[in-house]
Formats: structure tokens, sequence, C-alpha cells
């Protein structure tokens, strides 16, 4: 007879950790998450989008004094990286703040009632918000949301009419870590704060999402599709690259 054979019992691994802390930037306080990976082989540090906290990635099992080290090695990395984030929240009255691309001075109206809009005084673009002072940035937002529906309902009914591909629903969220998606379903989601862009900005993300219910992905065709339902692409892709992380950064809470 044979002996049964026993599976030699693994040690358990330890978990992975992460770490909630604060890092002094300069004169900023900045969230930092720290989260250990065991693929990961160097440490790698990320800003999350609206510049206001920090990701960082590290192998499993690195030591604290390794993780400080290269913090302060990269201390004139972050202040260079994070002096384009305004510190100044700018939703406020006197503030300004884009919409569809073209920068408004908000004035707070002082009456209780009333409808948030935007409209031109004496020549200068503005967006009136009534109500209690402290819920502007609930109204603006709310303002925001509403009017990046009307435009993007619109966009996408368009190019999908151009691809023949029906849309089931178009919804609107506050994602940071992207500005659209799309699933297999085809649900469409957008990022609300795209309306704050120009309008050829808003016009390739809805070309960018619609061209995903014919190509579930990033491949040449992909991009083919995209650029045939926004020939501007590749402007619109450079603008949202260099200014997209500002929009994220306004503060409407």
């Amino acid at each position: 007879m044979f002996a049964l054979l026993k599976k030699p019992v693994r040690a358990k691994s330890k978990p992975l950790e992460t770490v909630k802390r604060t890092l002094h930037v300069g004169t900023r306080s900045m969230p930092l998450t720290i989260r250990e990976n065991r693929r990961a082989t160097r440490i790698t540090l990320r800003i999350e989008p609206g510049g206001r906290a920090l990701a960082l990635t590290v192998p499993a099992g690195l030591r604290k004094h390794e993780i400080d080290d290269f913090l302060d090695r990269h201390q004139g990395w972050l202040l260079t990286k994070l002096a384009k984030f305004s510190a100044e929240n700018p939703v406020r009255s006197g503030g300004r703040i884009p919409f569809r691309g073209v920068p408004h001075r908000i004035e707070h109206t002082g009456t209780l009632r009333g409808v948030t809009e935007a409209t031109v005084v004496d020549g200068e673009p503005v967006l009136k918000v009534s109500g209690l002072e402290d819920h502007m940035g609930r109204r603006l937002s709310a303002f925001f949301k509403k009017e990046a529906r009307k435009d993007l309902e619109v966009l996408v009914a368009r190019h999908a009419a151009a691809i023949r591909k029906p849309v089931k629903s178009v919804s609107m969220k506050d994602t940071r870590s992207r500005w659209g998606s799309c699933s297999w379903d085809a649900n469409l989601s957008f990022s609300w704060r795209i309306v704050m862009a120009p309008p050829l900005v808003i016009d390739y993300l809805a070309a960018h999402e619609v061209a995903h219910l014919k190509e579930m992905n990033h491949g040449p065709k992909f991009w083919a599709l995209c650029r045939e339902l926004c020939p501007r692409m590749e402007e619109a892709r450079k603008w949202l690259k260099q200014h997209g992380s500002q929009l994220h950064a306004i503060d409407f809470d």
C-alpha cells in the first residue's frame, strides 16, 4: 500500500497593508494613501485627479524609512506638479470658473429664490447664483450637471446615429478617475465637470464613449472611428490632458 501523499502546507502570506497619512508639501497638507502591491518592483507616486490627494504604491514589505526617504527626495517634484493647482477655491462670489470653455464670474444674487443661470452683464460672462451663499457650490454643481446632460444627450444621439448603434441610457457622475465610460449593455456615463471644457472637448468625449459601442477597446479601429466622429480629436485630447486636472481640482462641496 502506498502512504497518502499530503500537500505541503504553505505559510499564509502577510496581508497587504493600506496606510493613510498626511504629507506636508511646502505649505500644503496632502492626504496620502500608501498601498502595498506584491507585483510592484518599485515605488510609484501619483497625484490624484484634481490635485487633492496623493497615492503611493510600494512593493510589499518595504520599510517605512525607505518610503520616507523616497517622499523626501520627491518634494521638489511634488511642489512643481502641485503648483498648477490653485490653493484658492474659485467657487465664491466674485470667483471665476469656466463654463463651456469661457471663464465666468460668479455673482451671488442675494435672493433666496431664483434659478442659477449663465448670462452676460456689461459684456462680461456671469453665472448668477441665488439661495444661501453657503449653498453656492451645491447650486452650481446642480446647474453644471443639468447643462452637461443637455449637451451630451444631443451629442451622443448624433454620434450614435452616425454609427447606427442604440444607446440605453446617459448618466452624469462626478468621477475623478475617468471622464466617461461605456458598458457592454450600452449605458454611457460622463463626468458632468466636462461642461466646463470647450465645446470641442465635450464633443470629443461624447464621440469617444459612443465609439465604444462598436469597438469596446482602445485599438486602432477604435481610434480611427473616434477620429471619424470627431475630426479634431487630437486637439481635444491635448486640451483635456493639459487642463482636465484643473477642472477636477475645483471644489463644489
